[in-house]
């Protein structure tokens, strides 16, 4: 795939992906941006919270990257790039299902994550309740590695990307897609808490997000024929 193809792509998987956003990290973006010290501008806060967040996107694109470098390296296929293409958009249909409220499979998927988040945890409560900008900072990088399927989704596009530079690329084109919805979600905190509530909100952007992934899939399956 052409590298500005897959940025872009990349970048519609975080935008359209909002809607699993307002499903999964919503309250705690919301809960973030409540606890911020009221004697500090809020939206500069809010930016460098989520600037903290794309900040170990990155890292974890450029490390996942690195590890595809080597394993293409020892066996240069294309099937396994498909595949890794292939497994992203299953997961993100899964992901818009979860989200609809139709399967709870993804639930499964993004528990892998549970082991490294617990002991990340204990040190974002330190930081809590957030009294600092360096804090705030922090916060959004430890926020970063919380267990999500959609960073899954794109961390598997990261891993085929085929080297370190282009896997942090890749997810820091995901991560601005995610940008424009969790910064309303910041700004927004206290007008937004009902709305994320709704049955209707998250049915539609599930199958959004399931019908962009159907779509991707659709099109990878015909060009084989």
């Amino acid at each position: 795939m052409d590298g500005s193809i897959q940025f872009f792509t990349l970048f519609l998987l975080g935008f359209f992906g909002g809607g699993h956003c307002v499903g999964m990290c919503g309250g705690l973006s919301s809960a973030f941006a409540l606890q911020l010290p009221p004697h500090l501008n809020r939206f500069g806060l809010i930016v460098l919270l989520n600037s903290g967040r794309i900040a170990s996107y990155v890292a974890i694109g450029c490390m996942v990257g690195l590890i595809g470098q080597f394993g293409m390296a020892l066996d240069e296929t294309r099937w396994l790039q498909n595949g890794l293409y292939l497994a992203a958009n299953v997961l993100l249909l899964l992901l818009g299902l979860y989200l609809a409220g139709l399967s709870a499979v993804a639930t499964k998927i993004e528990a892998l994550g549970k082991p490294v988040w617990k002991r990340l945890n204990p040190l974002l409560n330190k930081l809590l309740p957030i009294r600092s900008a360096k804090a705030c900072f922090a916060v959004g990088m430890l926020w970063g590695w919380l267990p999500c399927g959609l960073v899954y989704s794109a961390s598997l596009y990261a891993l085929g990307s085929g080297s370190a530079a282009k896997g942090g690329m890749t997810m820091l084109a995901f991560a601005l897609g995610t940008l424009p919805n969790l910064l309303a979600m910041g700004w927004f905190a206290t007008q937004l808490k009902n709305l994320l509530q709704k049955r209707s909100v998250r049915l539609c952007a599930g199958l959004l997000v399931a019908a962009w992934a159907a779509w991707r899939l659709a099109v990878f399956v015909g060009t084989w024929h």
